[in-house]
């Protein structure tokens, strides 16, 4: 009998991750990528141990731990003062509290590993290919791309980010919301700092209206920083890499205003540039409905776009990645009750992580009373309040 065909739209970190694991299951995948050469764009990602324990389930511990930095505590601090207002241990208490390690690492590292990793597990990753539209078939279906190939798959996995093609020809529904917040991201190698700048944790600057973080990658040589802001929608919108001018940057984080303080001024004063990011999220998952229909289903940012408040949209993808491969390999069942299946399994899960991002994001920029809440709870509770078992300690 010849072996499933899954055919998968984008090669983006979700789609890699799900090429592998469907491989890994003794599928037979194609990918297909739009760009004509494979790379990743963006800077840091944060993985919490439910993501690194699916990385080391796929055989990339030794791989990952190459290129990525593990940081022995995740603090908080007051962007106006500096002060320090929670502290969450990682490092140790992470792998045997939930198994594995908690990461940061170079989005661009990440996206390697996987794509090495899915091409020595068999997988067909084809470039310059993107998915125009499909009709079911007996057999299956029947995928067109926009170059003009037809390619015969028994399920399509749109992967195909936030801009999702196959997510609009699936569900038809509105574009993507901008959520009025603004990304700055940079780069700064370690060694180009001042010795009391450099760091091996994770920091969390919160503020009126604006939060920072920065971790380091690239093996704790670099450090990577992300600036968010409140701010009006770019002529690029749908740009993940445009030219962002400090100058708006400051401004935007009140000016002269005393809004941060001089230990953070430091830091952002340290950067020689910096990207601008629009970002663009939708309302938490309702149904499973919205992540499949039929033989056709959804991963990643195609299906649940998020804001970054959590670190867990890489994560998420991942996991989805993780889920869909277990239940394509179900035993007697078709196809379209296959991605029901992982649909059902994940949508939920999905939901709760977007509206928790949502809800971070207000944590980190509030004001007024809500921020002097915030920041008594973070002195008292710390670690408890910190901690999030119920996302790190997932398991399918």
């Amino acid at each position: 009998m010849a072996r499933k065909r899954v055919l998968i739209a984008g090669g983006g970190i979700g789609g890699l991750a799900a090429a592998l694991a469907c491989t890994r299951q003794g599928l037979s995948v194609q990918l297909l990528e739009r760009a004509a050469q494979f790379s990743e764009v963006g800077a840091g990602i944060q993985l919490g141990p439910n993501v690194t324990r699916i990385l080391q389930a796929w055989g990339l511990g030794d791989a990952l731990a190459q290129v990525a930095a593990f940081p022995g505590q995740l603090q908080t601090r007051d962007a106006k003062t500096g002060q320090v207002l929670g502290t969450l241990r990682l490092g140790e208490r992470a792998k045997a509290l939930y198994g594995g390690p908690y990461a940061t690492v170079h989005r661009a590292d990440l996206h390697g590993l996987l794509h090495q990793a899915a091409l020595a597990a068999g997988a067909d990753l084809q470039l310059g290919q993107s998915v125009q539209g499909w009709r079911e078939t007996a057999q299956g279906l029947d995928v067109h791309t926009a170059e003009g190939d037809s390619l015969q798959a028994h399920a399509l996995i749109g992967a195909d980010g936030v801009w999702s093609a196959v997510r609009q020809q699936m569900l038809a529904d509105e574009p993507a919301r901008f959520t009025g917040h603004l990304a700055y991201r940079a780069l700064v190698a370690q060694a180009d700092l001042p010795a009391h700048l450099r760091t091996d944790q994770v920091t969390v600057w919160m503020g009126p209206r604006l939060h920072v973080v920065h971790y380091p990658v690239c093996s704790g040589q670099w450090l990577n920083l992300v600036a968010i802001v409140h701010g009006r929608k770019p002529e690029q919108a749908q740009s993940w890499d445009q030219a962002g001018h400090v100058q708006a940057l400051l401004q935007a984080m009140g000016g002269d205003s005393g809004a941060i303080g001089k230990d953070l001024q430091e830091r952002l004063a340290a950067v020689p540039a910096w990207r601008l990011w629009a970002l663009h999220d939708r309302a938490p998952i309702a149904a499973a409905g919205q992540m499949a229909q039929g033989c056709v289903a959804l991963l990643g940012d195609a299906a649940h776009p998020m804001r970054p408040y959590l670190a867990q949209g890489a994560g998420m993808a991942i996991e989805d990645a993780q889920v869909l491969a277990q239940c394509l390999v179900q035993e007697g069942q078709p196809v379209a009750a296959q991605l029901q299946a992982y649909a059902a399994q994940r949508w939920a899960r999905n939901a709760r992580v977007q509206a928790r991002a949502i809800r971070n994001g207000q944590i980190f920029h509030a004001q007024g009373a809500v921020a002097v809440g915030r920041d008594w709870s973070m002195r008292l509770l710390g670690e408890r309040l910190m901690d999030v078992p119920w996302l790190y300690g997932w398991s399918r």
